[in-house]
């Protein structure tokens, strides 16, 4: 389906603050499950100049400079995506299907760094037991394990900080999505699933306009490459999901990272409106 992002975001200082570069994850990707059709960024104050770069995990990445102070940073981007990935199990499991997963020879050192083992005992005590649950089925598992987070944890809303550790979630029982996110990887990564941390958004669907930045997780599947699994919504990653930034670290698929000079406290805004559109509404908008 076709679907028009619009994504607000503020930051308000306190003072006025030199702005040192700013790297900017906000381009939606084209890949096997979507495409970019259109996209746009604006900001204020604008930059003196920007370079458009790729990371070292894929990503798309502007880069900008700025000349002089300012009170406040206002970035805006729309885009209008076209999500292909319909059936988000319609791959073919290849190799030895049983837990722990074993990779490809040719793939096992490139993979390395995503299956860096995560030693804690609730974490390992969560995986051990959904591993009874499934039967050692390596491509039952992630599905049953973001279905469980789902019925075991509830949802806050967390702006900004970087994730919990994934046994505080398991403590208090509840987490942000990428609170969330982050105990699904360090899960798969105890079984030798290789994980990463993706960021973008999701569509809950023309009922509701209260849509937010979201967070999930990618694992890369035998024969699948890397599929989404979403352990808020207890889903797999499939049309409704739209993925920006994916990396081995959170931090790595941030939206906005940079430092500034200056003192005081700054307050966050943001604004995030999804809308399903017709290749016609799309057109218009200028694909």
């Amino acid at each position: 389906m076709l679907l028009e992002i619009r994504h607000f975001t503020r930051y308000q200082y306190e003072s006025s603050v030199f702005l040192e570069p700013q790297s900017l994850r906000l381009k939606p990707r084209s890949d096997a499950a979507q495409r970019l059709v259109n996209f746009r960024l604006d900001m204020d104050p604008a930059p003196a100049g920007w370079s458009e770069n790729v990371d070292l995990e894929g990503n798309d990445v502007l880069v900008a400079w700025f000349e002089g102070t300012t009170s406040h940073l206002t970035i805006g981007t729309s885009a209008v995506v076209e999500t292909l990935r319909v059936n988000p199990f319609e791959f073919i499991w290849t190799g030895d299907g049983s837990l722990p997963v074993a990779y490809a020879e040719e793939v096992t050192g490139l993979l390395a760094p995503y299956r860096r083992r995560y030693e804690s005992e609730p974490v390992l005590s969560l995986a051990e037991r959904l591993v009874v649950e499934c039967n050692r089925d390596a491509n039952a598992f992630p599905m049953l394990l973001a279905q469980q987070l789902h019925a075991m944890l509830g949802r806050v809303e967390r702006p900004e900080g970087e994730p919990l550790p994934p046994e505080e979630t398991l403590r208090r029982g509840e987490g942000s999505c990428r609170d969330q996110t982050l105990l699904f990887m360090e899960t798969c990564r105890a079984l030798g699933y290789a994980a990463r941390f993706v960021s973008g958004y999701y569509y809950a669907g023309a009922e509701t306009n209260e849509h937010e930045l979201h967070a999930w997780a990618e694992l890369y599947l035998p024969g699948g490459g890397w599929r989404g699994f979403d352990p808020t919504s207890g889903l797999a990653a499939g049309e409704a999901h739209i993925a920006i930034a994916a990396a081995i670290e959170p931090r790595m698929a941030s939206p906005l990272s940079g430092t500034l000079r200056g003192r005081g406290s700054s307050s966050l805004q943001t604004h995030v409106e999804l809308e399903q559109v017709s290749e016609d509404a799309a057109t218009e908008r200028g694909a």
